[in-house]
């Protein structure tokens, strides 16, 4: 008797189990159903993420996951197989990681600037130069605030690029008034509005920031400020435990008409902040 009641017990268990599986599978796994993504800040503090990914969760039922990095820390997080894809803006570092075999194909998303911005009183002298390198020898000669993100960024990288075009490393001979604090975009812009400095920022990241101060933007227009974005599959050959039909799926979402669309439909204040160019040859 004591035997028929303990598998009377265990069957009625294992029937409660089967309807609790029954009833929330669906629920289960779309919880667990998601990609993690290493991207550059400027996706995540621009407000472009909160706007697009909502979008793309509702088509696909694939959460995404964000890992807001400076380019460079995003590109290693990804070469160590922790994230699904990779979204950045630094065209040879993102070739370099398709060359290294850390994915298969790179692909053009979209493209917005970048601009110096700096305190309205602008003591160097730059207001209005659509020269970004003559803007920088004259930063560099007023001996003005610079503040640089110093974190191996995609911005970061451009800014390094540009004060080569003007010749200079203002790194080695800054005389104190060059300011690198390995930051994001969002401190770099607080740090520059407490100073009544300069920087470099993308025009999305800009276009979303509250904190302006004095800060305004000063140049821009110049085409050496382009600023391109690529996204990427990590190489599931690599790391066998991405998830690469999800990844894979956002990556064609973000190239499709419906993700070029949502891009192109993020504004603030009626200013497009990012320009999509999926299907530009050579972008």
């Amino acid at each position: 008797m004591l035997r028929r009641s303990f598998v009377m017990g265990c069957a009625a268990a294992a029937a409660l189990l089967g309807l609790v599986q029954g009833a929330a599978p669906s629920g289960a796994l779309a919880a667990d159903r998601f990609i993690t993504v290493a991207s550059t800040t400027s996706t995540e503090d621009s407000g472009l993420f909160g706007s697009i990914l909502p979008k793309f969760t509702a088509k696909t039922g694939i959460e995404v996951r964000v890992v807001a990095k400076g380019t460079g820390q995003a590109v290693d997080l990804a070469k160590r197989g922790d994230a699904d894809v990779l979204f950045v803006h630094h065209k040879p570092s993102e070739e370099k990681f398709v060359a290294e075999g850390f994915s298969t194909e790179r692909k053009p998303v979209m493209y917005n600037d970048f601009v110096i911005v700096g305190p309205a009183a602008d003591p160097a002298g730059v207001k209005g130069t659509k020269d970004v390198a003559a803007a920088l020898s004259k930063i560099a000669g007023a001996k003005a605030p610079f503040v640089s993100r110093g974190d191996d960024s995609g911005t970061h990288k451009a800014e390094l690029s540009l004060w080569k075009t003007a010749s200079l490393d203002p790194a080695k001979n800054d005389g104190g008034w060059y300011k690198a604090i390995g930051q994001g975009m969002g401190p770099t812009l607080n740090t520059a509005a407490a100073m009544n400095g300069y920087t470099l920022t993308d025009r999305g990241t800009w276009l979303n920031f509250k904190n302006r101060g004095p800060l305004t933007i000063l140049v821009e227009g110049d085409k050496r400020l382009f600023n391109q974005y690529g996204v990427m599959l990590v190489n599931p050959a690599k790391f066998p435990h991405v998830k690469a039909a999800d990844g894979q799926a956002f990556v064609d979402w973000l190239v499709s008409n419906d993700g070029q669309k949502a891009i192109a439909d993020y504004t603030i204040n009626g200013e497009q902040l990012f320009f999509p160019n999926a299907h530009e040859p050579g972008a």
